[in-house]
């Protein structure tokens, strides 16, 4: 079982009769509960940035449980994303070229800000025409064609796997392609902390990832804001040298104490049997989504954990399906007009899953609704995203928009994956997206 620095010091701390007249400002005293363990960089506690104590050993524990270098971050993985391609540009200006990230269009939206603040040029990947904004399926043959024939080859290919609907990306054959070409793989595994604890891993730096993130809080048990980023043992050392840097280029200077522990004592979670209770649950989870489709249910995704069903052609417009299930106690993660995602994990025990499924097979199923999922393409891109997003802007109405610039991605979160992209122009076809997923304002470049 591995030991948890962070967390024993901290409990050591709040049980002893400091006199604590440093930050934070409740000094200890509990008004909403954990204050006791909310510490700051006091004498002991290490630097989050600056780690050489309890949390560089929690961290190398961290690392040793995921095969590979890896750090903590306390404001997820949209600060991740953001170290992530600072260090992918670090390297590309290393050897004096600007950075260029050839990206799968279905990106959280901090890549974008990052894009902006980094000042990284973008190509957007898409092979195939989208239905719907949320996933974007990258085909390792058409890859291979792309870096072939392209006239500029990029710094890294970026993808996001598995998506939000459960779409987990070929990441070997991905990888094979992009070290073929002598590009780096960029992944945003958000959604996918749990995949290296699969039998065999599937997780993206296993299968050949230079570099990504993953979200401890939304597939393990960690609170809200833990976070990692890893990078491969095979990478140039400016990777791994400036990977603190990249994250203190983008974080807070007072990192949450009550996130490091979670991260902490998340190790000795890990290191205790999960990977036997997750191929168990995985396997239940399995023989669920088995029960739905013989009920008529049409399943989406490939992820293990994730259930996303497609329920328009169960009779039922994805988010009125939601609020049925809302008004019987069942919250899911996501729901629009074609989907609704469940986010399953192992703390979700047979009593909730049991629950889950009676709720699912009572649903009466009603005659199929034809209408087809709304066709994503691709505006006209009249600014680059940095000029798009540092320009003074103006909230519209989305009627209202017509021929203006996107100056911000607009969507919130879940999903914060961008419907259009800062800087591209408006029109009639982009308004009937954002019309489609409710989108009723817009930011946009001032005139």
């Amino acid at each position: 079982m591995m030991k948890t620095p962070i967390c024993d010091f901290v409990k050591k701390y709040a049980e002893s009769d400091a006199l604590r007249l440093h930050m934070p400002g409740h000094k200890g005293i509990s008004f909403i509960g954990p204050e006791p363990l909310d510490i700051t960089e006091i004498d002991g506690a290490d630097s989050l940035y600056e780690a050489s104590g309890i949390i560089k050993e929690s961290e190398d524990n961290a690392s040793e449980l995921f095969g590979c270098p890896t750090y903590y971050s306390t404001e997820g993985a949209s600060h991740a994303i953001r170290a992530m391609l600072y260090l992918v540009s670090l390297y590309a200006r290393e050897r004096g070229g600007r950075p260029l990230i050839a990206a799968a269009m279905n990106v959280h939206k901090a890549f974008l800000s990052a894009a902006a603040l980094l000042d990284l040029d973008v190509e957007w990947l898409n092979f195939d025409d989208r239905e719907g904004y949320l996933s974007c399926v990258i085909d390792a043959k058409k890859l291979d064609l792309f870096l072939q024939n392209g006239d500029k080859k990029p710094t890294a290919i970026y993808l996001t796997s598995p998506d939000y609907l459960g779409n987990i990306a070929d990441i070997e054959a991905i990888s094979a392609v992009c070290k073929k070409h002598g590009v780096l793989l960029a992944v945003d595994n958000a959604h996918g902390a749990y995949l290296r604890f699969l039998t065999p891993s599937q997780h993206p730096i296993d299968l050949g990832a230079d570099i990504c993130c993953d979200s401890a809080h939304k597939t393990l048990p960690a609170l809200t804001g833990a976070a990692y980023l890893h990078i491969s043992n095979t990478v140039p050392k400016i990777f791994v040298s400036e990977a603190k840097n990249a994250l203190a280029l983008f974080g807070s200077t007072s990192p949450s104490y009550l996130i490091l522990q979670s991260l902490d004592r998340l190790n000795e979670y890990l290191s205790s049997g999960y990977n036997e209770r997750l191929s168990a649950f995985v396997e239940r989870v399995k023989k669920f989504k088995n029960r739905l489709a013989e009920a008529g249910y049409t399943l989406y995704g490939n992820e293990p954990t994730k259930i996303t069903l497609a329920t328009k052609k169960y009779g039922y417009i994805g988010t009125d399906f939601a609020e049925i299930l809302c008004k019987k106690g069942i919250v899911c993660e996501y729901a629009d007009p074609d989907f609704i995602v469940f986010m399953l994990t192992d703390e979700v025990g047979q009593k909730d899953l049991s629950r889950l499924e009676n709720e699912l097979l009572s649903m009466k199923k009603l005659p199929s609704i034809t209408a087809a999922r709304m066709t994503v393409h691709r505006p006209e891109r009249v600014m680059s995203v940095r000029d798009a997003m540092l320009s003074p802007c103006e909230r519209v109405t989305t009627a209202n928009a017509l021929g203006r610039v996107l100056a911000q991605p607009s969507v919130s979160c879940p999903p914060a994956v961008p419907i259009a992209f800062c800087g591209e122009k408006i029109d009639e076809k982009t308004i009937s997206v954002f019309d489609y997923y409710g989108i009723k304002e817009l930011t946009v470049v001032k005139e």
